[in-house]
């Protein structure tokens, strides 16, 4: 029962660890299935606020062309020294611009020497970046300037809407236009605020997605597109152009140093990672998805309220399964205490057996084979029985006739004894009676003339001595040997008797 107790934990431990096991890949699995649905929303959300976003921005690039093109034709200058700071300020007005900034050449740079905001004056385009500084050299000379993103001619430069460092509270995004105007030493830089392209992505774009799907599903604790070439080299946040953040869309307020690393080994390998966490008391499942070479989906995932429904269920599967061993041991217990209660009987019986005990019956009635083996030992202990008491009669018997036929052989013997002396005696004197008479006779003989009827009664004679001392060796020959004869058949019945009496020691050892 203790091997069978054990055997029904072992296999309720190893059915537990099989169930987690399965149980933690279906998990996987279901965040799998959840988490993909979910990226290829925010990356269909994203693509298609981009080419809306990219449409919008198209129009505003042909607009701030023309702005900046009217704008040289007012200024009807060609030395920057020549322009006024109220011209600025009013064509700023007339065209409800954001600011309005002159570059020129100075000092083997490029600056801002008029501005309608004087924070601007002095603005190096070297201090930017030798990329900065390149395309407004390009755009100075007349030339088409290179960059990846934005619209270029000969002489005009639009860059992407860029947001704006200085507004922390609420982000302003500035649409930056840069044209040479023909014959002129300077470059007209109008810039206007962007905020419908802004509004446009908030109303319609991924961070609208996010926010409904975070809604939606109760597992999910954030969403958030990443870059993680940004994670990598935080110095890319800093550049003016182009423009980069590490969050670009949603929240990331659940970053480990953990995360940190996984978005930066995604730089150079862009699979998908998971990783279990515990955040602020909080276990997460995070997932990292890359959509391009520069984003990555993160999802963060209530790992409690996703795996609750495989723990109850895998608990009620538990629990019924305990419950089924137990009620099996409670069905099996008084199976097995029968069936050992009625092997003790049957051990107990041989054991009283191999003990002599002869009469030991074992009562077994379980329509099972222990009743047949019952059965079995039953009779070959009535077997026993029968053959035993039957055997000690014969050693009784035995025993009687053999110490009967002792007691005669010993009589016998001393009678034999007897006879045999006396029937020696009786033989050595009728041969000493017979020598005297033949003496006699061959001594009357010797008288008479020796003739051939005396010599034949001689030989006659000689005949009868030799024949008398035969019969006389003989008698006493056959008396000796019915003597030893007798005396042997008096030690066999004496051994007969301890062989009885041997015989009947070891039967009292059975209980008959």
């Amino acid at each position: 029962m203790t091997q069978v107790f054990s055997l029904l934990i072992v296999i309720a431990i190893l059915s537990a660890g099989i169930q987690v096991y399965f149980m933690n890949q279906q998990i996987k699995s279901n965040i799998y299935e959840k988490s993909t649905p979910i990226a290829n929303s925010i990356e269909r959300g994203i693509e298609e606020t981009d080419l809306a976003s990219k449409m919008i921005e198209q129009q505003i690039d042909f607009k701030m062309i023309a702005i900046a093109k009217h704008i040289g034709d007012l200024l009807q200058t060609q030395k920057v020294e020549n322009i006024k700071n109220e011209q600025l300020l009013k064509i700023k007005k007339d065209f409800n611009l954001a600011g309005l900034t002159i570059f020129a050449r100075k000092d083997n740079d490029i600056v801002a020497v008029k501005s309608t905001d004087v924070k601007d004056i002095g603005f190096s385009t070297k201090s930017y970046g030798e990329l900065v500084y390149r395309n407004m050299n390009a755009v100075l000379k007349g030339e088409e300037p290179v960059v990846q993103e934005g619209y270029t001619d000969k002489s005009i430069l639009v860059l992407p809407i860029v947001k704006s460092g200085s507004h922390k509270e609420q982000p302003l995004f500035f649409k930056y236009a840069y044209y040479h105007p023909p014959g002129s030493d300077y470059i007209v830089n109008p810039f206007i605020e962007a905020q419908e392209v802004y509004k446009f992505t908030q109303e319609v774009g991924p961070g609208r997605l996010i926010s409904q799907i975070e809604q939606r599903n109760p597992y999910v604790k954030e969403i958030s597109v990443l870059n993680p070439k940004v994670f990598k080299n935080p110095s890319l946040e800093m550049n003016f152009y182009p423009p980069l953040r590490k969050v670009e869309h949603g929240d990331f307020k659940y970053q480990t140093k953990e995360d940190v690393e996984i978005l930066k080994q995604m730089v150079d390998h862009p699979v998908k990672r998971i990783s279990l966490q515990k955040v602020n008391g909080e276990k997460l499942y995070k997932v990292f998805l890359p959509i391009n070479d520069n984003r990555v989906i993160y999802l963060a995932l209530d790992y409690s309220k996703m795996t609750t429904p495989f723990y109850k269920y895998s608990i009620i599967l538990m629990v019924s399964s305990l419950l089924s061993l137990l009620v099996l041991s409670l069905i099996t217990v008084p199976f097995f205490n029968q069936i050992y209660e009625n092997i003790q009987r049957v051990k107990e019986q041989i054991q009283l057996l191999a003990d002599g005990d002869l009469t030991v019956k074992s009562r077994v009635k379980d329509g099972s084979e222990l009743e047949i083996l019952s059965n079995s030992v039953n009779k070959m202990v009535n077997k026993l029985h029968s053959l035993v008491s039957d055997t000690r009669e014969q050693a009784v018997k035995t025993q009687r006739l053999s110490v009967m036929l002792e007691a005669e052989a010993s009589q016998s013997v001393e009678k034999m004894y007897e006879l045999s002396t006396e029937t020696t005696i009786q033989s050595r004197e009728q041969l000493h009676e017979i020598h005297e008479f033949l003496d006699e006779i061959e001594e009357v003989l010797n008288t008479l003339p020796n003739d051939e009827n005396t010599k034949a009664i001689f030989d006659k004679m000689d005949a009868m001595r030799q024949i008398a001392n035969d019969r006389t060796a003989t008698t006493t020959e056959m008396t000796i040997q019915l003597s030893d004869l007798l005396q042997s058949l008096h030690g066999q019945s004496k051994e007969l008797s301890n062989i009885a009496n041997t015989l009947l020691q070891q039967i009292s050892r059975f209980k008959l």
